[in-house]
């Protein structure tokens, strides 16, 4: 073989079920590129997205407990590094792409902004009702990351990102499968957290989805993900059983309603909400006070919309920072 990546190509090819994406038959890129001898195009995805600065932001930005003290309470870079490994072990286990698999989990939440779902939700009341996360996220890649170029990723890549949640449905096997590791990644480590902060205990669970799910979080990870690779096997299609489907959807709708609509756990939402909208208005009528490549972008596009994109690409503590210098007295700054 020319070189390595022949090898992938062909491994492919002679190993990956007749229902996976190969590497061969991408839709391709945006723009031209030249190709690498060392890696398969969705394997460059995955290195593109490891490396972007976004990437690294996610170790910073909230995913259900704002802010926390105890390093132990996931943020969104640990819940993504936890999409990538069940992502990965459903796609082995079906034979399908995990190296489109694994670059579509690592940057599903690219675009996610500060405090969670509750940025998210500011954002829709100061910029648009139509904002989302996941569409943030393909604008990330598409547009903002490398200075405004863009990660240039395949378009299988950016189709799973986009579709990751909500009806909407990936075009490939390996983008259906991110939004159910998803699911079990967020709905089980939101349990966990949860009863380190001290809202749940695992007996609160109600007794008939422990009996189906299992007590323990592996316990029920491993149920969850068992049941998609049993029902995914050998067809054109991802799912999980309906027993363990109506159960898992139950114990979503308890942690909705449990945790994620909790005080003790949301509390603090309405101030980061306040935050940001605060900070949203000072910057459209500041736009110049944003960084270059976010003051840039205001030439040719609404000035709304690049104070989203500056806003969203914050961190927590950024965000909180920003408020301080802006808004704080020096004096009062603790």
């Amino acid at each position: 073989m020319s070189n390595v990546c022949q090898l992938f190509l062909e491994r492919e090819r002679e190993t990956l079920s007749p229902y996976a994406c190969l590497t061969e038959n991408t839709r391709g890129r945006e723009f031209p590129h030249t190709p690498c001898d060392n890696r398969t195009e969705f394997q460059r995805d995955r290195d593109r997205i490891i490396h972007s600065e976004s990437f690294r932001c996610l170790m910073g930005k909230t995913q259900v407990f704002l802010a926390p003290n105890d390093a132990h309470y996931r943020t969104r870079l640990t819940h993504t590094l936890e999409v990538s490994q069940i992502a990965r072990i459903i796609c082995r286990a079906l034979r399908l792409n995990e190296d489109l698999c694994e670059a579509i989990a690592l940057g599903h939440d690219l675009g996610h902004t500060p405090f969670g779902h509750a940025g998210e939700e500011a954002m829709q009341k100061c910029y648009s009702a139509d904002f989302t996360h996941y569409k943030q996220s393909l604008r990330v890649v598409e547009k903002l990351e490398r200075g405004g170029k863009g990660l240039n990723l395949t378009w299988e890549v950016r189709d799973g990102i986009v579709n990751h949640t909500g009806n909407s449905m990936a075009s490939t096997l390996e983008g259906l499968i991110v939004k159910y590791a998803d699911r079990i990644a967020y709905i089980n480590h939101d349990i966990d957290d949860a009863c380190r902060a001290g809202i749940l205990k695992q007996d609160d669970i109600p007794k008939d989805i422990r009996d189906i799910l299992g007590g323990r979080h592996s316990q029920r990870i491993n149920t969850m993900v068992t049941s998609v690779i049993r029902y995914s096997t050998d067809k054109p299609e991802i799912g999980m059983e309906p027993e363990i489907q109506e159960a898992t959807d139950a114990l979503r709708q308890f942690m909705f309603r449990e945790v994620y609509t909790n005080p003790a756990a949301k509390g603090e939402e309405s101030k980061a909400k306040a935050l940001l909208v605060r900070l949203f208005d000072y910057y459209v009528k500041n736009p110049e006070k944003m960084p270059a490549l976010y003051f840039k972008h205001t030439q040719d596009e609404p000035v709304e919309r690049c104070v989203c994109d500056y806003i969203s690409s914050m961190t927590d503590r950024y965000a909180i920072e920003c408020y301080k210098e802006l808004f704080i007295p020096e004096v009062w700054r603790g």
